[in-house]
């Protein structure tokens, strides 16, 4: 049994996972060989080796297989031209055999035994006379893996609306669907253009933001509330921003902004439950 664990990261995911090893003195950074579902690929480890006593996860660590040579990197640099020369082929393949699919990725395990192609479809596809000839032309084992539009955005990459390399390629481990609900709960406008990422889905930014959010709108009087003010007319919480800390109340034609210890000072009339 392994004496110390250590996370690996791959070059087809930000995402570290667990290997058990017996070397305690790995470097972040340092080139390592593991046995992934990927077949053998050449890694890079990502976090400082634990002792094997703190690690609480139900998963089996798998053994690191090796400190990468320099012919695996080597090797490892090669196949990353021959995965090139596999996507110009499979497309070729898939428009004389008129499938509905779009290959994105393709990466052959570091012996050469497998390659995984990467691709996107709307529906799914019968693959199998694809198999028999790219089998035939490769001369390994071949899986094709289909991805959604989350996955696709998070492996190619890109600039978000921030400015920033896309949070799925930066740091992102999972991509985790988006409810529309998390924007309501922002209170933004639901213009789903504007509120969608490069994937054609509603931004990662509302998952992240939404427990700030959440925890912000305690202090705020529900939405719907009714006070009295001191004309005797009844005003409505409509909307308010919970970063400047305002509350938009609303009378017929008229609304205004009221700072929120201004607004709680208010008479409460009774509470009415939005819409």
């Amino acid at each position: 049994m392994a004496t110390h664990y250590v996370g690996i990261k791959f070059s087809n995911s930000g995402k570290a996972y667990y290997f058990g090893t017996d070397l305690a003195d790995l470097k972040i950074g340092q080139k390592v060989v593991a046995e992934s579902v990927r077949g053998l690929q050449l890694g890079e480890v990502a976090t400082p080796v634990f002792n094997i006593s703190t690690y609480k996860s139900s998963l089996e660590l798998k053994p690191l297989t090796r400190l990468a040579t320099e012919d695996d990197i080597l090797l490892h640099e090669a196949n990353q031209k021959r995965a090139k020369q596999a996507i110009k082929d499979t497309i070729v393949e898939i428009q004389k055999l008129k499938l509905e699919m779009n290959p994105i990725d393709a990466e052959f395990a570091l012996d050469g035994s497998k390659v995984t192609i990467t691709y996107v479809a709307e529906e799914r596809v019968d693959f199998r006379e694809l198999l028999k000839v790219l089998a035939a032309k490769f001369h390994c084992r071949i899986e094709l893996r289909q991805v959604g539009p989350r996955d696709k955005a998070k492996m190619i990459g890109g600039i978000g609306l921030c400015g920033l390399p896309l949070c799925c390629k930066r740091f992102s481990a999972d991509c985790e669907s988006v409810s529309i609900n998390r924007a309501k709960n922002q209170m933004l406008s639901l213009n789903i253009p504007k509120l969608s990422g490069h994937c054609g889905k509603l931004i990662c930014c509302l998952l992240y933001e939404d427990d700030a959010y959440t925890d912000l709108k305690k202090d705020f009087p529900p939405l719907g509330t009714l006070y009295e003010r001191d004309d005797g007319k009844i005003w409505k919480v409509v909307s308010y921003n919970v970063f400047s800390k305002h509350v938009k109340l609303s009378c017929e034609n008229d609304f205004e902004f009221v700072p929120l210890q201004d607004a709680l000072k208010l008479k409460k009339v009774y509470r009415k439950q939005q819409q």
